[in-house]
């Protein structure tokens, strides 16, 4: 992984990514928890297989692969898809992931508050049903905070309520009753809380027509009454706005996303920009950048167990459906989780590669411009799961756009999962 100056924005560009719910655990690393926007898309109905990055710099960021899907599900829809803006919360060794998810074919109806659990931050995640009494219309975004004295409150809402009530010992039940969130002016959905210097903060979406803004509240309680404070980021360019909110070594970054890549509102990416409070702890409007933000620590060594796949044919591009190029015996070292990284040139604004691993699906990647049809400097980066040995297969199919691909890079993840 080469140095960055600037993590650049989008910061996730291989997939599409979007919601993004931003964590600093106790190892040390910043963990970004996003809903995904299947490619090609046909709506937010199909949004599945969310994945998890992180980052020790801020600037490089690694995708740890996915956690959970549709599929996993066995209380849910029976369509699948429909797997919206999810959280994750820590408490006493345990990762909880919450995510909202029908449980019937009447999706917007039937909304639930699943939640899954793992020893890990970013693998080994089982989903453990739904928190009772949560849900119904248009009930979504859930949002979780451990405050300093451990107890935990949960935040959610759309279709303009936002409700909140305190968890449980086990995370996954309410403590009473969910009661609504007072004083926030014109809600829309995206509630997310933090906490800084003794005040809570309230974030959440507007309702401005086909452009969200994120406006937020503040006040001396987790679950309120409210105050509200006013609007700190303008539109982005989409339709929609979600983000988050973390403080890491020193410094506060806005999490949110946008359309840059795709130019579709159900295409999303998600970025990153510094965000600043006054003195009196209101927060400044959000500089939205291309540059991103700087790093906050050394960019990350060389993978020593990384190994490099050329492409024998590499000056042959990929235009057609039926072209290809595929790469055999791949070592998957002990099995599990394993990084990719696709080196490739493009003339195209955006072009595709469709991933196959070991005869698995795993959709559209993304291939922005290099800038020419023999300029090999992009990098499409994915996390799958491997097979033990070099007994795994993988290919990859153009017919989206002009593109060469030069070699693949495979980097095992070595905790075993």
């Amino acid at each position: 992984m080469s140095a960055k100056s600037t993590s650049m924005n989008p910061v996730i560009t291989t997939i599409f990514t979007a919601d993004p719910s931003a964590h600093v655990w106790e190892d040390g690393k910043v963990y970004i928890y996003a809903s995904h926007d299947m490619d090609p898309a046909r709506g937010c109905d199909l949004m599945d297989r969310y994945h998890v990055f992180s980052s020790d710099d801020m600037v490089n960021w690694v995708d740890e692969g996915e956690i959970l899907r549709s599929d996993d599900v066995s209380w849910g829809r029976p369509e699948g898809g429909f797997m919206w803006a999810p959280d994750c919360a820590y408490k006493n060794g345990t990762y909880y992931f919450y995510y909202p998810h029908p449980s019937g074919s009447a999706w917007n109806d039937t909304w639930k508050m699943g939640v899954a659990t793992s020893r890990s931050p970013a693998s080994g995640f089982t989903d453990q049903g739904y928190i009772p009494g949560l849900g119904g219309f248009a009930m979504i975004d859930p949002c979780v905070l451990v405050d300093d004295d451990g107890r935990a409150y949960m935040y959610y809402g759309g279709g303009s309520k936002c409700a909140g009530g305190e968890l449980n010992e086990d995370m996954m039940s309410i403590d009473g009753e969910m009661r609504e969130m007072e004083g926030l002016e014109d809600f829309h959905e995206a509630a997310w809380v933090f906490k800084r210097e003794g005040l809570y903060y309230l974030t959440y979406a507007d309702n401005l027509e086909n452009h969200n803004r994120m406006r937020y509240a503040t006040s001396s309680h987790p679950l309120g009454p409210w105050t509200y404070r006013g609007i700190f980021l303008e539109p982005t360019g989409c339709s929609t706005t979600h983000g988050s909110v973390a403080e890491y070594k020193g410094k506060w970054y806005l999490f949110y996303h946008n359309q840059a890549i795709s130019e579709q509102g159900n295409l999303r990416s998600v970025c990153i920009d510094e965000l600043y409070f006054n003195e009196d702890g209101t927060i400044r409007t959000v500089v939205q950048t291309l540059e991103g933000v700087r790093p906050v620590g050394p960019a990350p060594a060389p993978d020593p167990n990384r190994k490099i796949y050329a492409n024998e044919n590499s000056g042959v591009p990929l235009r057609q459906a039926d072209s290809f190029c595929r790469f055999d015996r791949v070592d998957g070292a002990n099995g599990g989780r394993a990084a990719i990284h696709v080196r490739y040139a493009t003339a195209e604004r955006l072009a595709k590669l469709h991933l196959t691993v070991n005869g698995e699906d795993h959709s559209l990647l993304n291939a922005p411009s290099t800038g020419g049809s023999w300029e090999f400097t992009g990098l499409a980066s994915i996390t799958v799961r491997l097979q033990p040995g070099e007994n795994n297969t993988i290919r990859l199919t153009g017919g989206n756009g002009d593109i060469r691909v030069e070699s693949i890079a495979v980097s095992p993840f070595m905790d075993g999962n």
